[in-house]
Formats: C-alpha cells, structure tokens, sequence
C-alpha cells in the first residue's frame, strides 16, 4: 500500500544553502542533490523537477524558488517535496504554517529527507512543526547572541562597522572592530574640518577644494561628492563616539585616535546648519532635472530663497542653477523660476513634441472640465472637443498655471535637449 501512495507522489527535489556559518553539517547544493537523488533512485521515486535556492529561510516569503514551489503545489504540478533536511523547509514559523496547511488541504502528500519521512498524519505533522520551531528557536539565539557580543565589543570601544574615511579597519583577524588611522587621507579630512569650523567654508567650496586642490579619493577611488562632504562632518566618529546601531540612541566611546576635538565638531555644526537640505528631504521643482547647463553640460537643480518685506509678509524665489558636477569652476548664471517659464513660453512655439502624449493630455483635461460643466450647469451644456484644443497655447497655458507634475510630465514630451546659458534658454543646436 504504502509503494501504491508512493507511486502517486510528484516529487519536487528542494536544494538550499545553508546561510549557517557554524552548521558543519551543511552540504552545497549539488552534494544534496546528489544524495536525494540517490535516494529516489534507491526508492522509486518520481522527481519530477529539481530547483534551487540560495536564500535565507529565516524570514517568512523571502524565498523567491520557496514560493515558486508552493504555487507550484497549489496547482497540482507537485504532491511532494524532497529536501536534505527540515530546516531547508522552514526556519520560520510562517513558511512551516504554510506548509502544514498544504498538508490539511490535501495538496502535499509527503515531504522527504535524508533521514525522515513527514505524511499528512498528526504526529508526523508534529514532528515537523517541533523540528521547525527547533530551527527558529536556534534562529533566534543566535541573533541574540551576535546583538550581545556587538553590544559588548561596543562597549569596549571597538567599531563593528566599515571605517569612515579617513580611518581603515584593522586587517588584524585577531582585532576585530579596531580602527586604524588611514595615513593617506586622514591629514585632508582633519583639514575639511578645520577649513569648515575655523575659516567658515560651505559645502560647496570644500567639495570644490578637495576634488581640484587636493584630488583626494576615497579608498574606492572616487571622488567626495557634496552629499559625502556632510555626511563626514556629522559625523561624531571623528572626535571619538559612536552610534550602534544607527538611530538606536546607544553612544559608545571608541578606542580609535578622535582626527578632531569635540570643539571643532560643533563649530563646524554651527556653520553648515541651514545651508544643506538632505535628499530625503529635498522639495520637487518643476524644471529640474529635465533641462542642462549650456555652458558646461552639467545638470541644472533649484534652490529656494526667502525674503521678508517691510510689512512682515515673505516673498519666496526659485533659482535655477548649474549642479557643476563635470565643471566646478562653470560661470553659468542662475535664473528665476519666473524668467524661466516666460523663456519656456517661447519656445513653445520652436519645439518639436511627441503630439500623441499632448494630445492624451489635453483629453484628460477636457473630459474633467466637460465633466464639471455638465454637473453644474446641466446636461444641455455643449461639450468641448478635443480637436478644437491648440496644443502650443495649451502647453503654455499649463507652463504659467498648472501644477508640478503638469508642468514636468509637459516637458517630457519635448523631444529635444532644453538648455540654459547666461539667463537664457535655448534649444540644442538652436538660438533665438
């Protein structure tokens, strides 16, 4: 009877790499496919595909072949599953519930391992799931294990990270977490700081400094963009403390050499606040990104600008401006966002357009406005129609009153290169 079941199960044979350091039990991939392999050859048992996987089982549906598999059984391709060992299965509770539910719905019929053989029976049942549980149980301590020695490296001042720049780790295997000065860089970035918090340098002018004075290069070989230049000088390493983990709140005191005084750091802090906006936190401009630098090719980005009136109310001013990042010396001078859409007007009537993308606009606008019209004045109102719409006046119209997103899907349409020279815009190739 039981060779009759046997006979009736499509085997799927489930080969994964253990992601476990210290499992010395562990086979590659092809090891356990040879050794099940073996086995159902010894059997009689019908594999009807082998699949592999190198993914963690740790977290449920972090499997992209696990899940494959289980679609797979749901359909009816495989009744069975063939695997070196329980844990390939699952190592998280959630995989190992998805897994007995196939049982109970009658869609899995056996699992196989080299050892063991699990059937849609209560006990077998339970066994896999406490044999699962084991897994994540272990799963578990081990993480806890690893945060508690981190935490205490940590706590004797070594850095579990990759230094900054500026420092090196130690490549001595029995000094893990220790920092090392990097006697090639550390010298510069000491300066960068005592540029920015003696000498009242921005940003800008160290990011220019380091890259066309000093040509310093990070271990990787590049070059420190803006970005990079505030992301070192927030950084409380160099004067000796540490965040683990990041965003955690738990401050520890490094062993390694502090570059700067705590003095500096803060006086550099108080020099740069206001003068950078993250990424993260960066607002959208209409125009950039869609438009280039005449003078140098670089990107044009926008800064925003604030200035209080004699009667308390604020005026706010967009500038557009060349990013320099391939000329840091580029003269290009920036324009006003309001310049900027009266210059846009006139090229509208130069510009070559993907008409189809328009047009679909437009249909979009009037069906809305069709819509209105009908709503509030009544079904007998005559509906407008796009091929009475003129699509230049109608992409100018969008350049002076639509919004952001208006205005930058326009902009897409235009098939040729926008650039800005000397408060001007032009088309490539083009002057007017």
């Amino acid at each position: 009877m039981n060779n009759q079941i046997q006979e009736k199960v499509k085997y799927c044979l489930y080969a994964r790499k253990s992601t476990e350091q210290d499992e010395k039990q562990a086979l590659s991939i092809e090891s356990q496919i040879k050794e099940m392999t073996d086995i159902a050859t010894r059997d009689g048992l019908d594999i009807i595909e082998i699949k592999k996987e190198s993914h963690s089982a740790k977290a449920a549906g972090q499997r992209p072949v696990f899940e494959e598999i289980i679609r797979e059984i749901q359909s009816g391709k495989f009744t069975g599953i063939m695997t070196w060992a329980p844990d390939r299965i699952a190592r998280n509770a959630g995989d190992l519930g998805r897994v007995v539910d196939l049982f109970d719905q009658k869609k899995l019929i056996e699992i196989r391992t080299y050892s063991q053989s699990f059937k849609d029976n209560p006990n077998e049942k339970f066994l896999l799931m406490i044999l699962g549980s084991q897994a994540k149980l272990e799963n578990d301590q081990k993480s806890q294990n690893v945060k508690r020695g981190m935490r205490a490296r940590c706590e004797l001042g070594f850095y579990p990270c990759v230094a900054p720049t500026g420092y090196l780790n130690d490549p001595d295997k029995n000094m893990p977490g220790n920092i090392l000065i990097d006697p090639k860089r550390a010298k510069t970035i000491k300066e960068v700081f005592e540029k920015i918090g003696n000498e009242s340098w921005s940003g800008r002018q160290t990011c220019i400094w380091l890259k066309d004075v000093k040509n310093y290069k990070t271990r990787t070989g590049k070059h420190l963009t803006l970005s990079n230049i505030y992301t070192v000088t927030r950084n409380t390493f160099y004067y000796g403390t540490f965040e683990y983990p990041r965003g955690s709140d738990n401050w520890y005191r490094g062993l390694h050499e502090p570059l700067i005084t705590k003095e500096l750091f803060d006086r550099v802090q108080e020099t740069l606040q206001g003068r950078y906006v993250p990424k993260t936190e960066s607002k959208e401009f209409a125009f950039t990104r869609l438009i280039k630098c005449g003078e140098c090719q670089s990107g044009i980005t926008a800064d925003e600008k604030f200035k209080k009136l004699k009667d308390g109310s604020v005026n706010r001013h967009v500038y557009y401006r060349c990013t320099k990042s391939k000329d840091s010396h580029c003269k290009n001078k920036p324009l006003n966002e309001t310049k900027m859409i009266e210059e846009l007007i006139k090229l509208m009537d130069f510009v070559k357009l993907d008409e189809l993308g328009v047009v679909e606009q437009i249909k979009e606008e009037l069906n809305r406005y069709n819509k209105f019209k009908t709503g509030v004045f009544g079904s007998s109102q005559e509906k407008v129609d796009v091929k009475d719409a003129d699509i230049r006046n109608y992409m100018k119209y969008i350049l002076k009153d639509g919004g952001i997103t208006e205005k930058r899907e326009l902009l897409s349409e235009i098939q040729e290169e926008i650039l800005l020279s000397n408060k001007k815009l032009f088309l490539q190739g083009k002057l007017f």
